[in-house]
């Protein structure tokens, strides 16, 4: 799986359809624009245009080899950390502990290009959680220590950690199924993609009691509910296609995706509301940034990814 010739033929056919949907969905955007500019028709159009940079990234990352494809996935969590710390402000003294952190990038996605899950599950949540505070410590500055080592931590483990699981994926090799990682790491980015979008047309069009009103007013347990179950019935359907997992499997695990997604979204969006701000960076002119695009990611790669190690890796569950 090291080399775009050895990619799944099942990957490539995926790849065609999921570009065919998105024509589609862009296309009915377009025709929803000509009958007349609404705030429903500007927000569905951001989401297709997330949609679209979404799985361009990561179809970028599918294809290419896999060092180039991790490489790749490093540089995003590069730049989400970094709209994250353009976001939050840094002490003058904790310059050079920043710069470790940044450091520490290429350290994470190498243990996971490794697939040594020890060392990838350890280093950030351990050993970089337990260096922070001892360097800050030995600076001798302790005016705003618990926000320092607070934000920085967090910071890392809602980019670097978080996102590192989309590598961790890729590499699954032989454990992945017919379709390899590559096939996962799909079913993971185009399921997270098309559930934000269903929600949100499926909240439009009966959404009514919201869910959480005052962090993401739009949100509505109708949209909720309904991109949850349709994202489960796409998941049964293309899950025997791209993994290891059977149809039933497959909307378990499509569901799991729909509401980790749904949390990271609403994580980033109070995150947003209590700096005041309404977009995490400007990557995309009008849609945001990139900790915009990856904020179901930050909770739904994670999740995915250890469930698949512990109930299908393992040999539990097919």
């Amino acid at each position: 799986m090291d080399t775009p010739e050895g990619l799944s033929v099942r990957v490539l056919w995926a790849i065609g359809v999921i570009y065919a949907l998105l024509i589609a969905a862009s296309l009915i955007v377009a025709i929803m624009k000509r009958r007349g500019p609404s705030e429903a028709t500007s927000e569905l159009s951001r989401r297709v245009t997330s949609w679209w940079f979404m799985i361009t990234i990561f179809t970028i990352a599918i294809v290419t080899n896999r060092i180039v494809s991790t490489v790749f996935l490093g540089l995003m969590a590069f730049l989400a950390f970094k709209e994250y710390l353009s976001l939050i402000p840094t002490r003058r003294i904790d310059r050079l502990i920043v710069l470790f952190a940044y450091l520490a990038i290429p350290v994470q996605f190498i243990f996971a290009h490794q697939d040594r899950y020890g060392l990838f599950l350890t280093f950030i949540p351990v050993w970089m959680f337990l260096f922070f505070p001892i360097a800050m410590t030995l600076a001798g500055k302790t005016e705003g220590f618990l926000r320092a080592v607070g934000t920085l931590s967090w910071g890392m483990m809602i980019t670097v950690f978080a996102l590192s699981h989309t590598a961790m994926l890729l590499g699954a090799g032989d454990k992945a199924g017919p379709a390899g990682g590559a096939g996962l790491l799909l079913f993971l980015v185009a399921l997270t993609q098309f559930n934000d979008v269903a929600q949100f047309t499926w909240g439009k069009l009966f959404g009514k009691r919201k869910i959480t009103p005052t962090v993401s007013p739009n949100k509505t347990w109708e949209g909720f509910l309904g991109g949850l179950a349709t994202t489960a019935v796409v998941a049964a359907l293309a899950g025997p296609f791209l993994t290891p997992l059977s149809m039933p499997w497959a909307g378990l695990a499509g569901a799991m995706i729909a509401v980790s997604g749904f949390f990271g979204d609403v994580t980033i969006s109070a995150f947003k509301r209590d700096l005041g701000v309404k977009d995490s960076g400007g990557l995309i002119p009008g849609h945001g940034g990139i900790l915009d695009r990856v904020d179901s990611l930050i909770y739904a790669a994670p999740v995915f990814y250890h469930a698949m190690h512990f109930f299908v890796f393992s040999g539990r569950i097919s």
